[in-house]
């Protein structure tokens, strides 16, 4: 069986947000068959960053994108969410 693994730009709600706390959120309100599959940042403008957080999930669940991007809505340090990329993966 196959995953998939989607990649997200989270936008933080100010440019203080720390983004390795930010991370410990992300990891720890994922579904138990979701997980990190890698991080990058990107710099958006006036020291804001944008964090992009590739989600790794198996390929035969559904409605596993909308489950986990609800879970980032709840989580306070974040403004925007934008899935970016969705591959396939055999690993």
């Amino acid at each position: 069986m196959g995953s998939v693994v989607v990649t997200y730009k989270i936008f933080p709600v100010d440019i203080t947000v720390d983004l390795e706390d930010l991370k410990r959120k992300i990891e720890a309100s994922l579904p138990r068959f979701a997980s990190v599959h890698g991080y990058g940042e990107e710099p958006i403008a006036f020291g804001l960053k944008a964090l992009l957080c590739a989600i790794k999930i198996p390929e035969d669940k559904s409605g596993t994108l909308e489950e986990i991007e609800k879970k980032f809505e709840e989580i306070s340090e974040i403004s925007q969410v934008q899935p970016v990329m969705v591959r396939r993966t055999s690993t």
